[in-house]
């Protein structure tokens, strides 16, 4: 199952990113794992809410650069070689890693780890065969 993913151009300037957390806040929107890629005047701020259609629609009317694109949420054993087995799966089914980004939640067996490739079926299709557990958005969005 793939997870929908907010994406946001944000300038690097003070308070930029705040604005757009505010926004969210104010209009009930809960983010469950964010991301954050920059440079000296940008960056990608990358959110996993439970409500991204409408996260789109309010950063939007904002005039801001809003994406909702597909992303794999894996869960890896929290141990050490954990992270690199899954790496070394996609690597040899030639699926090349876009970016990625952790975090912990609930389940305390495994860390998610977000994956944005080059073929998303395909690292999916080598993932399941594997029988390495994907994350379904409605676990990842799951309050405290």
């Amino acid at each position: 199952m793939l997870v929908k993913q907010v994406s946001i151009f944000v300038e690097n300037k003070e308070g930029r990113i705040a604005q757009v957390l505010n926004i969210l806040a104010k209009e009930n929107i809960n983010i469950s794992a964010l991301s954050l890629a920059d440079t000296t005047n940008f960056g990608i701020l990358r959110l996993i809410v439970d409500d991204p259609k409408k996260a789109k629609n309010i950063l939007q009317m904002e005039d801001m650069i809003v994406k909702v694109n597909e992303i794999l949420a894996v869960g890896i054993n929290d141990r050490p070689g954990g992270l690199a087995y899954v790496l070394d799966v996609l690597a040899k089914a030639n699926v090349a890693i876009e970016y990625m980004y952790a975090f912990t939640g609930h389940n305390k067996e495994y860390a998610t780890v977000v994956f944005k490739t080059n073929d998303l079926e395909k690292a999916y299709d080598c993932l399941k065969i594997k029988d390495i557990p994907l994350v379904e958005a409605e676990d990842i969005n799951q309050v405290w």
